[in-house]
């Protein structure tokens, strides 16, 4: 989220090492900057890829850094760097306290360790692998899979645990409101919503607060996880 290009050039062979294709985006700078705005964005998007990455099926892969903005400076090729370059600088832990708290949280709740010792060895991933799942768009079980399109949401009932889940995921420049789904039970609660500012934009499962109307109102760029008792 902080640069468009890897920068390899202290590596000595011309910024020819490392991988070119890096798929990223600096958000609107390359590399560090005092830009509040940009700096909440980057925040808000490394969220949002975190979320998805903690809350996917299969084995989530993240390098030891992610959870605080650890960015080598660009450098995608640093084992010849014994340096700051390829230091783990421990001060981004205090400096990015709220992402580092986000990303606890989520794996908290990935491993269930709050759901009792029947369910503690089971994963998220693996009780959603066998839940009843639907897709949808802004339009309740209306997904939109044309290329254009920038947002996408999806629901899982979970019968094991009682649980239905909703995930919402705006990648629209823009804010979108998401019809939810209809229910006569349990109201669905917030537990994630990156366009919130911490604490708010991640809470402990046990003290989400209930969302109320037909709709949730997504901001730009954002994910949001609502779950509900069945």
């Amino acid at each position: 989220m902080s640069y468009n290009d890897k920068h390899n050039e202290d590596n000595g062979e011309g910024n020819r090492d490392g991988a070119n294709d890096n798929r990223s985006w600096n958000c609107g700078s390359e590399g560090p900057t005092n830009d509040p705005l940009i700096e909440k964005l980057r925040s808000r998007q490394i969220k949002n890829f975190l979320t998805v990455t903690m809350l996917s099926l299969g084995v989530p892969m993240i390098v030891m850094g992610d959870e605080f903005r650890r960015t080598q400076r660009g450098n995608n090729n640093a084992y010849c760097q014994d340096n700051k370059i390829g230091w783990l600088d421990w001060q981004l832990m205090n400096q990015h306290a709220d992402l580092h708290r986000f990303v606890r949280l989520l794996i908290q709740r990935r491993v269930l360790r709050s759901m009792g010792p029947e369910l503690q060895h089971e994963s998220m991933n693996r009780l959603i692998r066998e839940a009843a799942k639907a897709w949808h768009g802004v339009k309740r079980n209306q997904p939109d899979w044309s290329d254009n399109s920038h947002s996408l949401a999806f629901s899982a009932e979970i019968r094991r645990q009682n649980l239905f889940v909703y995930w919402i995921l705006n990648a629209y420049w823009e804010p979108l409101e998401f019809e939810l789904p209809l229910r006569d039970k349990e109201p669905l609660h917030r537990w994630i919503d990156t366009s919130l500012d911490s604490p708010q934009d991640i809470v402990d499962w046990q003290s989400a607060s209930p969302v109320s109307g037909d709709t949730y109102h997504a901001g730009s760029r954002s994910t949001v996880v609502l779950f509900a008792l069945t």
